[in-house]
C-alpha cells in the first residue's frame, strides 16, 4: 500500500517566531505580531531623575550578559545630548517647551526603532529602555510599539523620597554628566533639581489598580522595599532576583587565587593537591596584607579544595567553604599537563582553543557551565558587604568578568595570576580595580590565546547553532563536545588551532613549569 506524500501548504518557519523574521510574517493589517514564550524582552526604566536608574539599567544588563542572555541598554539621554549638542539649562525640560518636547519624542522615537534593529538584525533577547518613561502617554507609545513587534514588557520603576540618596545621587553621578561639564557644582545642583521639578509636573507612577495588568517591579528608597506584579516568564523573574540582592551600600571585595600547588609547579590543570612552600608562604603574607587593611566585618570564602582551605586558615579568621567555587571540572584532563592532553586528546586541545569558553571537557564542564553554577555566588556577593574570595584561576575569571563586563570571548583569557589580590571597589557606574601583588614568587599558569585566534562565532556557531543563552547545567542527555563534522567543518583557516596541527605548535602558548 502507497501512501503519497501530503505536500504542506505553508511554510514551516510562519509556524513560529523569530526575531529577525518578524518584517516576513504575513499578518491582517491592524494586527500585531505574536507573542511568544521566548520573544524578546523590553525592560523600561520608570522614575523621575537622580533615582538610579542608570545605575540599575548597566548593572542589570551586565548581569544579564553574564548568564548568557544577550542584552543592550539604550538611554534616551545619550540620544538627546546627540541631537542637542549644547546643554543650556533645565528649560529645555520644562512640559510647555514645545520644541524642545519635539527632539525629546523623536529621541524616543529613534530609540525604540534601534531597539528593533537590535533584536532583528543583532538577535538580542533583552533591551534596556532608560529614560523616564514618567507620562502614562510615552508608556502607551512604547507597549504599542511592543505589541506591533510582539515584544513582552517590563517595567522597573525607581521610586525615592530620601532627600539624602537623591542628594548622593547628584554628587556621584550627575555633577559628572555631560550636561554639565566646566559647571560650577553649585550652579549644576541647583540647575538638577529644577530639571527634577520639570518632570514632577507630569509625573504619573504605575498605578497598581490601573496598571494591574502590566508586568513591573517598583523599587523602592534603593531597595527597602519592593513592589511585583505580572511577572511573564523565566527571564523577567530572574530580574526581580537580580534587583532583590543588590543593594549601594560601600563595600571592597578582595579576590584572589588559592597560594602555588604541587600541580601548578609541575604543570597539571585541575587536581585536588595542597600547597607548595611558595603557596604557604604566600597564605602566610596573606594574612599580614588583610590584616594591614582593617577590614570591618571581612567574610572569607573558600572551595571545597585543599589548597584553597590552606590558605585561608592562614588567615587566622573564621571562613566558609562553598562547593560552588571548585575548581572548573576537567573530566578527563584532570590532573594532565597540557603537552599530555596534546598527546592524548589532541581534538579536544584543538576544540578548546576553537572556542574556550563553550567547549566542554569529556565528563568534565565548560566555562559557560562555571557561569551558571557560579550564579548563587554573586547573588550572594551583592548581597554582602566586604568579603575575600579565595579561589581557582577559572572562578576567578568568571567572577571577574562579572564585575568587569567582560565578553565570554574575553573571559577565558583574563589575567589571574598567583600570589596576586584584586582589590574590587563598586563604583557608580562601573568597577574599580586595584592589582596587589604580595612579591612572593609563583609559576605562571596563564596560557595565551592561540595565536592567530579569532571569535569562534564563524567557526563553532553556524546559523543553526547560535549560542543565545548558556547551556543548563544539567541535561537529560550526557553532552559531549562538538566535532569537527558535527559542524559541518572539514579545514579551519586559523591559526594554531587545527586538529592537524604539530604538537609543537599547539603548545606555544603553554607557560612553563618544571
Amino acid at each position: 500500500m502507497s501512501h503519497k506524500q501530503t505536500k504542506l501548504t505553508q511554510n514551516p518557519l510562519q509556524k513560529i517566531w523569530v526575531p529577525w523574521m518578524s518584517s516576513k510574517l504575513s499578518r491582517r493589517r491592524g494586527s500585531s505580531v505574536p507573542q511568544f514564550t521566548n520573544s524578546p524582552t523590553m525592560i523600561v526604566m520608570v522614575g523621575l531623575p537622580a533615582r538610579g536608574k542608570t545605575y540599575i539599567s548597566k548593572k542589570l544588563t551586565r548581569y544579564l550578559n553574564w548568564i548568557g542572555v544577550p542584552t543592550k541598554v539604550f538611554n534616551v539621554g545619550q540620544y538627546r545630548r546627540d541631537a542637542v549638542r549644547t546643554y543650556k539649562n533645565f528649560e529645555f525640560f520644562r512640559p510647555d517647551n514645545e520644541e524642545a518636547m519635539k527632539i525629546r519624542k523623536a529621541c524616543a522615537r529613534s530609540a525604540l526603532s534601534d531597539v528593533g534593529t537590535y533584536f532583528m538584525l543583532e538577535h538580542g533577547q533583552a533591551a534596556v529602555f532608560d529614560a523616564t518613561n514618567t507620562t502614562r502617554e510615552r508608556r502607551e507609545i512604547i507597549l504599542s510599539y511592543a505589541k506591533d513587534n510582539g515584544y513582552k514588557v517590563f517595567f522597573i520603576e525607581s521610586i525615592c523620597d530620601d532627600p539624602e540618596i537623591i542628594a548622593e545621587n547628584i554628587k556621584q553621578v550627575k555633577l559628572s554628566s555631560p550636561d554639565y561639564i566646566d559647571c560650577d557644582k553649585e550652579e549644576a545642583v541647583a540647575d538638577f533639581l529644577k530639571r527634577i521639578e520639570c518632570y514632577k509636573v507630569t509625573y504619573v507612577p504605575l498605578d497598581d489598580d490601573k496598571d494591574s495588568h502590566l508586568s513591573y517591579i517598583k523599587i523602592f528608597n534603593v531597595g527597602s522595599r519592593y513592589l511585583v506584579n505580572r511577572v511573564q516568564d523565566h527571564i523577567q523573574s530572574r530580574i526581580v532576583y537580580y534587583l532583590m540582592n543588590i543593594h549601594v551600600t560601600p563595600r571592597t571585595i578582595y579576590l584572589c587565587r588559592h597560594g602555588e600547588s604541587e600541580l601548578n609547579l609541575v604543570g597539571r590543570i585541575g587536581g585536588d593537591s595542597g600547597l607548595s612552600p611558595r603557596g604557604s608562604q604566600f597564605a602566610g603574607a596573606l594574612g599580614k596584607y588583610i590584616k594591614s587593611q582593617s577590614i570591618p566585618d571581612l567574610k572569607v570564602w573558600t572551595s571545597h579544595m585543599k589548597r584553597t582551605i590552606q590558605t585561608a586558615e592562614a588567615l587566622g579568621v573564621a571562613y566558609e567553604q562553598w562547593k560552588a567555587l571548585n575548581e572548573i571540572d576537567a573530566g578527563v584532563c584532570e590532573d594532565l599537563t597540557y603537552e599530555e592532553i596534546q598527546a592524548n586528546y589532541p581534538e579536544e586541545f584543538a576544540l578548546r582553543d576553537q572556542d574556550k569558553y563553550r567547549y566542554r571537557y569529556p565528563k568534565g564542564e565548560s566555562y559557560e557551565d562555571l557561569v551558571q553554577r557560579l550564579e548563587p555566588v554573586i547573588m550572594e556577593l551583592e548581597r554582602q558587604e566586604n568579603v575575600l574570595v579565595v579561589c581557582h584561576q577559572a572562578v576567578m575569571r568568571c567572577l571577574l568578568a562579572y564585575f568587569l563586563d567582560k565578553s565570554a570571548e574575553e573571559l577565558p583569557y583574563l589575567k589571574c595570576p598567583l600570589h596576586t589580590v584584586l582589590k574590587l571597589t563598586p563604583v557608580a557606574y562601573g568597577c574599580k580595580v586595584e592589582s596587589v601583588s604580595l612579591n612572593i614568587e609563583a609559576v605562571n599558569t596563564h596560557r595565551d590565546r592561540p595565536a592567530g585566534d579569532e571569535p569562534p562565532c564563524t567557526l563553532l556557531a553556524p546559523p543553526s547553532r547560535h549560542h543565545s543563552r548558556a547551556q543548563p547545567m544539567a541535561s537529560p542527555v550526557p553532552t559531549r563536545a562538538p566535532r569537527l563534522q558535527d559542524l559541518g567543518v572539514t579545514s579551519l583557516s586559523l591559526q594554531n588551532v587545527e586538529v592537524s596541527r604539530e604538537p609543537e605548535e599547539a603548545l606555544l602558548t603553554v607557560p612553563d613549569h618544571i
